[in-house]
């Protein structure tokens, strides 16, 4: 139930590994292809933002790269400070996991 009637918008970020499905399940939240979605790890290197609306809320969702080790190479660290970057001024953080559970590598997100 919605208090008041009242329209509600925010944003919520899509964080985790590389290849934990960001991007497919942006894909499916708003409805069309707004991310490209590969088996391919590093496929996002920028923040992508897709938009659903209905008459109750609007929900800007932020696709992120992927958080790597930080040990890494200078991709990694780029892609780093991208997924970190993507995180100031949202509303909500939705980690993701792979479907074979928590891993030492989803401690960094």
């Amino acid at each position: 139930m919605w208090m008041n009637n009242a329209y509600v918008s925010g944003y919520v970020a899509l964080i985790g590994r590389p290849n934990t499905g960001k991007s497919t399940l942006l894909n499916h939240l708003v409805g069309q292809k707004v991310s490209i979605t590969s088996r391919r790890p590093q496929t996002t290197r920028h923040r992508i933002i897709g938009i659903k609306t209905d008459e109750h809320a609007q929900v800007m969702y932020v696709d992120t790269p992927g958080l790597h080790k930080t040990e890494g190479g200078m991709m990694s660290r780029y892609l780093n400070r991208a997924a970190s970057g993507s995180l100031e001024g949202v509303d909500c953080i939705l980690l993701l996991i792979t479907s074979n559970g928590w891993k030492d590598e989803d401690e960094q997100a």
